[in-house]
C-alpha cells in the first residue's frame, strides 16, 4: 500500500491565521509533500482550489510530475444533493459531479470522491442511482474512477452503499472509505471488509497522538549524532490514541485492498509533526500486517 498526503492536513500552512501568514504557496506543496513529509503522493480537496483555472490545475499537475509527488485523488469538499426530490438540486449536483471529474483529470488524478446528501430510503436511492449514470460517462471518457464517500443517510450503512454501487452499475464508479468513520462503527473490521473490496483508494484521518518519549541515550559518554539516530530509529513507532490504527489496516488488507492511504491528519499543534507521527503510525500497522 502506499502512503499519500490529504494536503487538508497541511491547510493552516497555506491560508495561514492572524497570527501567522502563509507558510507555503499551493505550488509548492507537492515538493513539501515529497521532500519534508516524506510521501510520494498526494490528494486535495476542493475548498483548496475555489477560483482555480484549468491552465493553474495543469500547472499543479506539471509541479506535481517534476517533484515525483503525483496528485491522486481529487475530494469534494461539499455533500451533494444527488438524493433530493428536488429536480433542480439534483441536476445542479449532476453537472458540479461532472466538473469534479474534469477537474481532477486536469490534476491527472485516477479518482474523484464525492459525498452523497440522500435520505436512506428506497426513493433516494433511485434518484441517487439515475443521476451517479448520467455523471459516469463523464468518469469513463477522462478514465477516473468516481468514489463515493460515505455520507450521513443512505450511504452511512455499508450494505446500503453497495446496494447503490450494484444498483449504479459499470466499472467506474468506486468508495472512499475513511478509517475514522469505520472505527466509530459497532464492528468496524466488518464495516471495512464490506465496502473496501469497492475503494479506488482509502482516508485515514488522523488525530492525537501519545507523548513522544524522548530516546535513552547513555549518560557515561557524550552523544553522537550516531547515538542519536539510533535511539531514534529504535524508538517505538508514534501511537495514535484517538482510535487504533493496527485492526483497520488488518481489516483492508485482508479483502486484498493494495491500493493508496490518503493520511489526512485532522488534530491540533503542527501539522508538519502531525503528518508525519500519521505516517509513522500507519507505517509500523503496516508492517505488524505484513509480518
Amino acid at each position: 500500500m502506499l502512503l499519500t498526503c490529504n494536503v487538508s492536513s497541511i491547510g493552516q500552512l497555506l491560508r495561514g491565521n492572524k497570527q501567522r501568514p502563509a507558510q507555503l504557496k499551493l505550488l509548492d506543496v507537492p515538493a513539501y509533500v515529497k521532500d519534508e513529509l516524506g510521501l510520494h503522493g498526494l490528494s486535495i480537496s476542493t475548498d483548496l482550489l475555489v477560483g482555480s483555472t484549468p491552465d493553474r490545475l495543469n500547472a499543479f499537475r506539471e509541479r506535481a510530475d517534476k517533484a515525483g509527488c503525483a496528485c491522486l485523488l481529487l475530494i469534494e469538499s461539499e455533500p451533494q444533493p444527488l438524493g433530493d426530490p428536488d429536480d433542480e438540486k439534483g441536476f445542479a449536483a449532476i453537472d458540479r459531479g461532472k466538473r469534479v471529474l474534469q477537474a481532477a483529470s486536469l490534476l491527472g488524478c485516477n479518482s474523484a470522491a464525492i459525498r452523497v446528501e440522500a435520505a436512506d430510503d428506497d426513493e433516494s436511492m433511485e434518484r441517487v442511482v439515475d443521476r451517479i449514470r448520467e455523471i459516469l460517462p463523464v468518469a469513463d471518457k477522462l478514465d477516473i474512477y468516481l468514489a463515493l464517500r460515505p455520507h450521513e443517510g443512505l450511504t452511512a450503512d455499508p450494505e446500503r452503499l453497495t446496494d447503490t454501487i450494484k444498483k449504479i452499475g459499470g466499472f467506474r464508479v468506486a468508495t472512499l472509505p475513511d478509517l475514522q468513520v469505520a472505527a466509530g462503527q459497532d464492528d468496524p473490521a466488518a464495516y471495512l471488509r464490506r465496502i473496501t473490496p469497492y475503494a479506488s483508494a482509502v482516508l485515514a484521518q488522523t488525530f492525537e497522538f501519545a507523548e513522544v518519549q524522548a530516546p535513552e541515550i547513555d549518560d557515561d559518554k557524550p552523544a553522537s549524532l550516531d547515538d542519536l539516530a539510533e535511539a531514534l530509529v529504535a524508538a517505538e513507532a508514534p501511537e495514535h490514541t484517538t482510535y487504533a490504527l493496527e485492526p483497520l489496516i488488518a481489516a483492508i488488507a485482508s479483502v486484498g485492498f493494495d491500493g493508496t492511504i490518503a493520511i489526512d491528519y485532522r488534530g491540533e499543534g503542527d501539522p508538519t509533526l502531525g503528518v508525519l507521527q500519521s505516517r509513522d503510525a500507519l507505517d509500523a500497522a503496516l508492517e505488524a500486517v505484513s509480518g
